[in-house]
C-alpha cells in the first residue's frame, strides 16, 4: 500500500510530500511549542527524512532552546511565517507540524507531552499516553513497540 501526505504553508509557498507513515503522532505542551503555534500546543508527527520531499520551496530555520534543553530548529515559512516542519537533532528524523497537512483528519496523535506546562485552559486527552517532560529513549521504545 502506497502512502502519501501532502502539505505546506498556508501561502503555497512551501509545500512537501510524505511517503511513509508517521513513526510518531503527538501533542507537544512545552512553552517552546505554545510560543511558536500561539495556542496551548502543536500537533506533531515524526517522519524519516529520507521520506518527505519537498516538492516547492524551503523553510526557513529558527534554532530555539526548548524545555529539554535540546536545540531545535523551527522550519517556517519566510513569506507568510506559517510553521511547518522541525530540524530535531535527532538523526534521520524530520519533525512535521500537523496543521501543515493538506488533510490534517489524517493525524491521530497517541500521545501528548510536556503535560507539565500544558495550560489549565488547554484540556488533556485521557485516552493518549501522557508525559510530564519529554520522553526519554526507552519511553520511544515502549511507543514504538507498543
Amino acid at each position: 500500500m502506497s502512502i502519501s501526505m501532502t502539505g505546506g504553508c498556508a501561502c503555497g509557498s512551501i509545500r512537501y510530500e510524505c511517503t511513509a507513515k508517521p513513526m510518531l503522532e503527538y501533542k507537544c505542551h512545552c512553552r517552546a511549542c505554545q510560543r511558536a503555534s500561539g495556542s496551548g500546543f502543536v500537533p506533531l508527527f515524526w517522519v524519516p527524512i529520507d521520506k518527505i520531499e519537498l516538492t516547492a520551496n524551503e523553510p526557513k530555520y529558527y534554532a530555539v532552546d526548548c524545555d529539554s534543553g535540546r536545540e531545535l530548529k523551527r522550519g517556517f515559512c519566510p513569506d507568510c511565517g506559517s510553521l511547518v516542519m522541525f530540524q530535531p537533532g535527532f538523526p534521520g528524523i524530520v519533525i512535521v507540524v500537523a496543521a501543515s497537512l493538506d488533510n490534517p483528519s489524517e493525524f491521530k496523535p497517541n500521545t501528548e507531552i510536556w503535560t507539565s506546562s500544558a495550560q489549565p485552559w488547554d484540556l488533556l486527552d485521557s485516552s493518549l499516553q501522557q508525559f510530564e517532560q519529554q520522553f526519554t529513549a526507552e519511553d520511544l521504545s515502549h511507543i514504538f513497540h507498543s
